[in-house]
């Protein structure tokens, strides 16, 4: 299994990454728990992508996370005491420095440059890469708000230096929602989102904004709702669970057994003509009520875009998709298809197919007729049992929507719908970081530009924010 498990190392940077890596590799734990379960599919996802075997110095056998984690001494121990979500085992791969806070862009960028560190990332990388018998690439799970969000851009530069033709695909993560009062820290998040998205981008194959809140700018927008779902977006603890189980969704096609679709091939589909960077949506949980179909459920949504949008970057209706990958999960496959009485007309055309695959293909094709989609469908759920937070409000054990359900009824895994997309709303968003950009002055935020950064650097940057807008307005999608 290992010879063909076409491994990924993850690097998880900064603390808010820590809460969404916590969850995430919670979730892998429980599935890997539940995989002798009779009940469940056999191996739709190859746990190897992520996960190595090892021995203790003791020689007990070990199967942990591919994994090198980078935070502030202090961070890693708050984690460990949050919910108890982190074990043992996933600190020892930690790199931690003594230092204040990581506020500024210039600032993580320098952490990299000292050779102490670098060295360390280093050989960290190299032992990883050297035990893989086929490395498809790297994903990154980087704080985009503080000053990880330079770490992670000397990162993205480092590997791409360093392993030429592998895969590089960015999660630029962002807490809860921010307020008008707080002006320096709104100013800091505005100068380190829009100096890590034109860095991270510049280095990596693919990059996509994970984030909660309404908006990447100054202006605060409400943070996003989903119909199932009482979440505090106060609380990093259940905004990271919930971007963590998009996460754990939006990744399944390079981590699937049969057929997987590589990293790279994953990130060329989505980034044609320099559209890099590109959106998340996720339906959590995906409803489907007791007796309903694959098909009913996909009619109920009508003409609009389901997903809850997880970018940041405004409302998904109304813009133009380039280009999709979609994937659905824990749905069982008695349900996948409609069954209707002999002789009787089928209500819709997706009513008339005769697997779920082609039901999901078919409705990706109504939603953006032209549009490249690529779409998988899997039996396998997404696990949410504690330290998961209790966030359902309409949900029985197996992840099926009721109406009248008790509030924070106990689930133990759910149906997912998740989503990347390569969209317009990326024309607006980036002009909209940029319009924001020419507004500062920077005389007032002395204190940023000392970390390292030179007034040339944000020239600079307002003129690649400009040239990656222009990317995503107008154009056609990949097969128009």
């Amino acid at each position: 299994m290992a010879g063909g498990a076409r491994e990924v190392l993850t690097l998880q940077l900064g603390h808010f990454a820590g809460f969404v890596g916590a969850h995430w590799w919670n979730q892998q734990d429980a599935a890997l728990g539940r995989a002798t379960d009779s009940k469940e599919p056999p191996g739709e996802l190859c746990p190897d992508v992520l996960y190595r075997t090892g021995r203790t110095l003791h020689g007990q056998e070990t199967y942990t996370p591919r994994l090198i984690l980078m935070d502030l001494k202090g961070s890693l121990s708050s984690l460990k005491e949050e919910g108890g979500l982190y074990r043992d085992k996933q600190l020892d791969a930690a790199i931690a420095w003594e230092a204040g806070r990581l506020e500024a862009f210039g600032q993580g960028e320098s952490v990299l440059k000292e050779p102490k560190y670098q060295e360390e990332l280093e050989d960290r990388l190299h032992f990883y890469v050297e035990e893989c018998d086929y490395l498809q690439g790297f994903q990154i799970l980087c704080d985009l708000h503080d000053g990880f969000s330079g770490v992670g851009a000397k990162a993205a530069e480092l590997l791409q230096d360093e392993y030429s033709g592998r895969g590089i695909i960015t999660w630029g993560l962002l807490p809860g929602p921010y307020h008008r009062g707080e002006a320096q820290r709104n100013i800091y998040r505005l100068l380190n989102t829009a100096f890590g998205l034109v860095h991270l981008t510049a280095h990596s194959s693919l990059v996509c904004p994970l984030s909660l809140g309404g908006s990447l700018g100054l202006r605060p927008e409400p943070p996003v709702s989903f119909p199932y779902l009482h979440y505090d977006a106060t609380l990093p603890f259940h905004c990271s669970a919930i971007l963590a189980t998009a996460l754990d969704t939006v990744t399944v096609p390079y981590r699937l057994c049969s057929s997987p679709v590589s990293m790279v091939h994953l990130a060329d589909m989505l980034s044609f003509c320099g559209k890099k960077v590109v959106t998340a949506g996720a339906i959590i949980p995906f409803p489907l009520a007791p007796g309903q179909s694959l098909p009913d459920s996909l009619m109920q949504f009508g003409g609009a875009t389901p997903w809850t949008p997880l970018s940041a970057c405004g409302e998904p209706s109304g813009t133009r998709c380039f280009a999709q990958s979609v994937v659905l999960r824990g749905i069982d496959r008695a349900c996948h298809t409609s069954q209707l009485t002999p002789g009787t007309p089928p209500p819709s055309a997706l009513h008339a197919c005769t697997t779920g695959e082609e039901i999901l293909a078919q409705y990706l094709q109504q939603q953006q007729p032209g549009v490249m989609s690529s779409s998988h469908l899997l039996l396998t759920p997404c696990r949410v049992a504690p330290p998961y937070p209790h966030l359902f409000s309409s949900c029985s054990p197996p992840g099926m929507v009721l109406d009248g359900s008790p509030k924070g009824a106990a689930v133990e895994s759910i149906p997912v719908f998740g989503a990347l997309c390569s969209s317009s709303s990326l024309h607006q968003t980036l002009e909209a970081l940029a319009r924001d950009l020419t507004k500062l002055d920077l005389r007032r935020w002395a204190s940023f530009m000392d970390a390292g950064v030179e007034h040339d650097d944000v020239a600079e940057l307002l003129q690649e924010l400009q040239s990656l807008a222009q990317c995503y307005q107008g154009g056609d999608s990949l097969v128009d």
